[in-house]
C-alpha cells in the first residue's frame, strides 16, 4: 500500500520536476558551463571579482543599496504591518486593498512616475521651492537617493505581507497580560509584541534583500546610468560588450550570494519555521 501512494505521489509531481529541469536547472547549468568556458576554458573570467576595481566598486555599491534599502523596507513595513493588526477590520481592509493595488501596477510604470516626481521640475522639488525651503532644485534622481526611494516602493508590499502574517498569530491577550503585570506601553512592545514578530521580520528581510540583490529597472531609470548595480552591469555585458563569459560569471556570483545569504541565515535561524512550512 505505501509502495503504491509513493508511487503515485512521484507521478502527480513528475511533471512539475520534468518542467523545472527544463526550463530552469538546465538553463543554469548553461550559465554555469559558459561562465567557465568563454572566452577560454577556465577560471579567468572568476578571476576578475579579485583583479578588477570596476566590478569591486560595482558590487560594493550593490550591497550599499540593497542593505540600505533593506533597513527602510523592513522598518517601514514592520510600522506598516502593525498598524494594519491593531485598526478595525473595515480600515484593516482598505489598508490590504491599498497595498495589493501596487501589485497591479507595472514596475517600470512605477520608477517613470518617481522619475517625474523627483525630477528637477517635478512636484516635489517645486513644492519645497515654493514653500521656500530651498533655493534651486534638489539632485534627487541620477543618484543613490533616488534609486534607494524607488526601491523601498517597490519593496514595501514585499516587508509588509510576511510581518503582518507573523503578527495575525500573535496572542494580543499576552500583551494585556504584561500591561496588567505593570508594563508600560513600551515596555509590553519590546519584551511581548517584538520578539514574538521576529519571524516575520526575519523573512522580510530576507525577501526584500534577495530580491534587491538582483533588481534591475528602477535602479536602471532613477540610476540614469551614474548608479549602476551588479544586474545593470550584466546587462551591458551581454547585450553592449558582448562578453557573455563575464556576464553568465556576474550572475552566477549573484546566484552564489543568494545562496550563501541564506545559508548564513539559516545557521542562526529554522526558515522552515519563518517562512511556515514547519
Amino acid at each position: 500500500m505505501h509502495a503504491s501512494l509513493s508511487r503515485v505521489y512521484w507521478l502527480l509531481i513528475a511533471p512539475a520536476v520534468l518542467l523545472m529541469l527544463v526550463f530552469y536547472i538546465y538553463p543554469l547549468v548553461q550559465v554555469l558551463w559558459i561562465s567557465v568556458t568563454d572566452p577560454v576554458p577556465g577560471f579567468g573570467n572568476y578571476m576578475e571579482l579579485i583583479e578588477r576595481p570596476l566590478i569591486h566598486r560595482i558590487w560594493i555599491t550593490t550591497l550599499r543599496i540593497c542593505v540600505i534599502t533593506t533597513s527602510i523596507t523592513v522598518l517601514a513595513g514592520y510600522a506598516v504591518a502593525y498598524a494594519m493588526a491593531q485598526v478595525g477590520e473595515r480600515q484593516r481592509t482598505w489598508m490590504m486593498f491599498c497595498l495589493l493595488l501596487t501589485f497591479w501596477l507595472s514596475v517600470l510604470i512605477r520608477a517613470f512616475a518617481w522619475v517625474m516626481l523627483l525630477r528637477s521640475q517635478g512636484i516635489v522639488n517645486t513644492g519645497l521651492q515654493e514653500l521656500g525651503l530651498i533655493d534651486e532644485p534638489l539632485r534627487l534622481v541620477r543618484n543613490e537617493f533616488g534609486v534607494i526611494v524607488g526601491m523601498v516602493h517597490f519593496m514595501l508590499p514585499l516587508a509588509v505581507l510576511p510581518i503582518y502574517s507573523n503578527m495575525t498569530g500573535i496572542e494580543a491577550r499576552l500583551v494585556s497580560a504584561a500591561r496588567g503585570l505593570g508594563a508600560s506601553p513600551f515596555e509590553a512592545f519590546f519584551n511581548i509584541y517584538l520578539p514574538l514578530s521576529k519571524p516575520g521580520i526575519i523573512a522580510a528581510t530576507i525577501l526584500v534583500f534577495v530580491f534587491s540583490l538582483g533588481f534591475f529597472i528602477t535602479p536602471a531609470l532613477l540610476g540614469g546610468g551614474k548608479v549602476v548595480m551588479i544586474s545593470e552591469y550584466i546587462q551591458v555585458s551581454f547585450e553592449e560588450t558582448l562578453r557573455w563569459g563575464q556576464a553568465t560569471m556576474l550572475a552566477s556570483t549573484l546566484l552564489f550570494s543568494v545562496l550563501l545569504s541564506l545559508a548564513l541565515v539559516a545557521r542562526f535561524v529554522d526558515l522552515k519555521k519563518v517562512f511556515g512550512a514547519r
